[in-house]
Formats: C-alpha cells, structure tokens, sequence
C-alpha cells in the first residue's frame, strides 16, 4: 500500500510540474483569443451573424456536405499541384462520373420513398447491350439504339414496381433479384462477348463538345462562357424569386448582406469552372444532358405534387396512406423512373466506353447509394435533396479522381470511400439523436 502511496505522490508532483510549466501558455493563448471570442460573440449578435449561425445549425446535414466537398477540392489541389482544377481533368471529371450523378438522380427518388435499388448498375449494362447489339451488330442508326435502351429501362422499372407497389415485396430484395436477373440478361444479349466500337455519332454523347458556336475570346470558347453567365443568372433570379415569396408570406430570410455573398460564391465557382471548361474542348454534351436532368428533378422534386408525396410516403407512410396518396401508384413510378435513368446511364457509359461488356455497371449501384447518402439523404427516407445528392456524388468523384492522381493504389481508395460513407451516415444517425434531444 505504501508502494502505491508513493507512486500517487509521485505522479501528483509530475502533474503539478506539467502544470506549472504549461501555465504561461496557457495564459498566452487566452490573451490571444479573448479578443478574437469576444469579436466572435459580437459578430453572432448580429443580424449577419445570427442568419449564418441559423444557417449553419439548422440545415446542419446540408451545410456540412458543402464545406466537405470545398474542403476536398481545397486539400487535393494542393496535393497534385493544381492538376485536380486544369482544364483537362475538369473535362475528364465531367465525362468519367456523369453516368454515376445521372443515377442519384434517379436514387435520390427511391430512397426518399423509404426504398433501395440494387440492380440499376446491370441495367446499365443491359441498356447498353441492347443498344450495341442494334447499332453495332445489326447497324441501325445510333438514334435507334437510344431509344431501345431508354425503352429496357421503362420496362425493367415497370417491372420492379409492379413487385414492390402491387405484390408488396420489399425492394430490397426485389432489386436484389433483379440485379441478378438482368445482369445474366446481359450476358445473354451479348452471346457473353464484349462488343465494339459503336460509331462516332454515338460516342458524342459522352466524349463531344460543343464549341466555336460564336468564336473564341482570348482562347475560350464564347458560347461556353454564355452558358455559364446564362446559369448564374438562373439561379440568381430563381433564389430572387424564393427570397421575394417567402417575405410575402412573411416568413424569415437571411440577411441581404448573406444572400449577395451567397449569389457572389456561386457565381464565381461556375464561372471558374466554365472559364477552364472554355479554354479546352468547350461544353461538353453529357454535362448538357447532366444539367438539363438536374434542372427536371429538381423542379420535380422541390414543385410537383408527384414530388411531395413521395417525401410523404418517406416521412410518414400511414400518415400518407390517411391524407389520400396513392402510395402504390407513386411507388410504382418512382421505380419507372429509375429504371429509365438507369439507362440514361447505360447509354452514357457504354458511349464513353464505346462499346457494350458483359461486366458493365459493375458496383455502379453503390456509388449512386453511397452520392445519395453522403449527400444528406436519411437511411430511413423521407429527407434529401437533388442538389444534396449531387454534391454527394461529385464527393465520390473528386476523391477517386484526386486519389488516381496521386497514384495511390487501388486497395487505398476503396478504404478511403468506404469509410466516408460510414462517417456519412453515422454523420446522419448523430442529426437525428440531436433532433430527438432538442424535441
């Protein structure tokens, strides 16, 4: 006992020292950051302040997502020596990931309704094999193979959401099924080889671009700087317009000082992005398509009544079913509709690949999932957003791509994304604990 009475006392003098020695720092940094606490705690007394502490704490799962992906860009730009944000590997990050964004859009959807889908990445490979088998082997126009993929999409969703709406089986093992039940459709189109090249008319979709519509300025392509002032100007009226009605029923806004830097940050981030863009190929037709997808959706989504009943089959299943939603009939188009961006996707991937595999697609369904939740969609549905979703997937994007440039292996990345997603959702169990707590 006495032993360990001197080893305590020992201990105990060790701390005091520590302490003492510490102590002057200690003292040093408070009087350097009194100041800067007290400036703080008057900034947050503001009105500014107050708007952006709101901001940041009430749309907390949203607000977070974006610091990540700035935080991102910001770490792998300093890592691979600002090649992450030339011209060259913009373009190559649009056209390598627009067919995995296209497919959140369609993910978002399902799992806002409380579902899952795990066989969009073999419809990918099935739309693609149709679509190659007429163009490439039986050599039909490429026009054709299009709309027989986005035609295998309708019917494999009309399918799948005739099980899950009608019969009542769980998606979850109703695209378990099918990504099984497609996947060996696909090696039976394609007689278990791969085929290629499609014609070049086809790989436009996913490798062409649009430019010298109106000439070059200092190098850029003119019309590729048009669309991204068109753009800012969009969301700079739409944001106008959502400000204005929300004072007309009055309703809080944040501070006008907040919403111009907001208008200010987003337009400068796409007009850098379309300056570089400019300067290279010029617009690319898979970020027209990707973009005119997103506009839709988001439209669908946040304005049609298609939109909020799928947030109500989400949120509160019975409390929906009471209210008159036709819950079997928007489950049923919810799964349509994935099936026909899926193949969207399909025909996008199989043009950047210019040609059809039978392993297409492969894991293509967890990167979708995985943009979709990193995005601030809730695993139990009823939360998320298009923009969310989209944000979640350029997360993916820019981690796989800044990773490939720093030539780190395989194994690597694969961690790397993994354990993302699982601060993502765990990220999204914490929200929903605090939510109880503050309730």
């Amino acid at each position: 006992m006495s032993t360990l009475t001197a080893a305590k006392d020992s201990f105990s003098r060790f701390g005091d020292r520590l302490g003492g020695l510490f102590a002057p720092i200690g003292r040093f940094l408070a009087m350097v950051f009194s100041p800067a606490t007290r400036l703080w705690n008057r900034f947050l007394n503001t009105k500014v302040g107050s708007d952006v502490s709101d901001l940041f704490t009430r749309n907390l799962r949203t607000s977070g997502i974006y610091i990540a992906f700035v935080a991102i860009v910001i770490l792998f730009t300093f890592l691979t020596g600002g090649t992450l944000l030339n011209p060259t590997n913009l373009n190559n990050l649009v056209m390598q990931f627009a067919h995995i964004l296209i497919l959140a859009l369609g993910m978002i959807l399902v799992i806002i309704g409380g579902h899952i889908d795990l066989s969009v990445g073999s419809v990918v490979a099935l739309s693609g094999a149709v679509s190659a088998v007429l163009v490439i082997r039986q050599g039909l126009p490429w026009w054709v193979g299009v709309l027989a993929a986005i035609g295998v999409g309708l019917l494999v969703g009309a399918w799948q959401g005739f099980w899950v709406a009608y019969v009542g089986i769980p998606a979850f093992i109703v695209t378990l099924a099918g990504m099984l039940l497609f996947r060996g459709l696909t090696w039976f189109v394609l007689n278990n080889i791969s085929l290629s090249p499609f014609p070049d008319t086809y790989n436009e979709i996913a490798s062409g671009a649009i430019s010298d519509l109106f000439g070059e300025i200092d190098g850029r392509d003119i019309f590729t700087l048009m669309i991204g002032l068109f753009a800012v100007a969009g969301f700079a009226w739409t944001q106008w317009r959502a400000r204005q009605g929300k004072l007309r029923y009055q309703q809080p806004v944040e501070h006008m000082a907040l919403f111009i830097t907001k208008l200010v940050l987003v337009a400068a981030v796409i007009m850098a992005f379309m300056w570089q863009l400019a300067s290279w190929r010029g617009l690319p037709i898979v970020l027209i398509i990707l973009a005119v997808l997103i506009l839709v959706y988001q439209v669908v989504t946040t304005k049609s009544v298609f939109g909020r009943h799928i947030y109500a089959i989400g949120g509160n299943l019975p409390a929906a079913q009471l209210s008159g939603v036709k819950v079997k009939k928007v489950n049923f188009w919810i799964f349509v509709n994935m099936g026909m961006l899926a193949a969207i996707a399909g025909i996008v991937f199989s043009s950047r690949s210019r040609g059809a595999q039978p392993a297409a697609g492969n894991m293509f369904e967890l990167d979708a999932i995985a943009a979709c939740f990193i995005g601030g969609a809730s695993t139990s549905g009823g939360v998320g957003r298009v923009t969310g979703a989209m944000v979640g997937g350029m997360v993916m994007a820019v981690l796989s791509n800044g990773m490939s440039l720093l030539g780190w292996d395989t194994s690597v990345q694969q961690i790397v994304r993994g354990g993302v997603l699982l601060l993502a959702v765990a990220f999204d169990v914490y929200n929903k604990r605090r939510a109880g707590a503050v309730r």
